[in-house]
């Protein structure tokens, strides 16, 4: 766990980053199963765009009604403890201006002597609801990807707010590492997958050493998965999409399976578009990255 350090800030953001809502659903648990204060959040004006994410109005609990806008903030625990201690950033991805963006959230970062950064995504991709949902584990520094058996992403393209403030928290000594979850891209309308955030919160207690109570996921994602069983019941070509989907991803888990086989299905799957705009596109069939 020396890895990331004892101060470890988690960061997920609704938008192109959170397929199935799965990541900004995992920060919401943490948020929810601990006690945690706001330490920084940004100006909206500076950073979004109202015609696409526009604020909203609503009634509090006196009865009043409020603005509320837009924002990305950072959470700290209330209650110290003597293990990893898990902050969070969690908002809209940004507008524009994200070099400052995350110039501002690293320097937040600095000053409260956060010792690693995590970055939890979600894309969809080519993999069936049936099995473990896949989690790449990467990092782009070597000595992380040393210390926690990591892999280094190749991907090359596009990239999320969370790739830039991991880069900007590894340019300013901050450890870096991501964790991506695959939701299956036939599931669109079973949002949110709560799968797909266990496995996360699995990967990141994994990853940290900080403990993390699952409270009902299990049996959210056990009725998630019953859900789009029954869908693809009444539906025999998704059905047999499924099967296509599940045995190229038991022949992906299988023993046999060779590293020329794994790679040129790999590069297939990159070509078919897979990737689907993640930082760090998961192999099918693979739960844990390559010790």
């Amino acid at each position: 766990m020396d890895g990331l350090g004892r101060k470890v800030l988690v960061a997920a953001f609704d938008g192109w980053n959170d397929a199935g809502e799965a990541a900004s659903a995992a920060v919401a648990h943490l948020r929810e199963i601990g006690a945690y204060e706001p330490v920084f959040s940004v100006d909206p004006e500076l950073y979004f765009d109202y015609q696409y994410t526009r604020p909203q109005i609503a009634t509090d609990g006196d009865g009043k009604r409020v603005m509320r806008w837009p924002e990305a903030t950072i959470l700290r625990p209330v209650k110290s403890t003597r293990s990893t201690q898990l902050w969070l950033l969690s908002g809209v991805e940004p507008a524009r201006a994200w070099q400052a963006f995350a110039g501002e959230f690293v320097d937040v970062a600095l000053r409260e002597d956060i010792t690693g950064f995590v970055a939890l995504g979600s894309m969809m991709s080519d993999v069936p609801h049936t099995r473990p949902i896949s989690v790449f584990a990467g990092s782009d520094s070597e000595q992380v990807r040393s210390t926690l058996g990591l892999e280094r992403s190749t991907y090359e393209g596009p990239v999320g707010i969370l790739s830039v403030l991991s880069h900007a928290a590894d340019a300013a000594g901050i450890p870096s590492a991501s964790l991506w979850a695959s939701v299956p891209h036939y599931v669109a309308g079973h949002t949110p997958s709560p799968k797909a955030t266990l496995a996360l919160l699995d990967r990141l207690e994994d990853l940290t050493g900080a403990p993390v109570p699952r409270g009902e996921l299990a049996t959210e994602s056990a009725a998630w998965e019953a859900s789009i069983d029954a869908a693809a019941a009444d539906d025999e070509e998704m059905t047999e999409y499924i099967r296509q989907l599940e045995r190229t991803r038991d022949t992906w888990d299988s023993p046999e399976a060779s590293g020329d086989a794994i790679a040129q299905e790999f590069e297939k799957y990159l070509r078919r578009g897979g990737g689907g705009g993640g930082e760090g596109p998961t192999k099918p069939g693979r739960d844990e990255p390559r010790r």
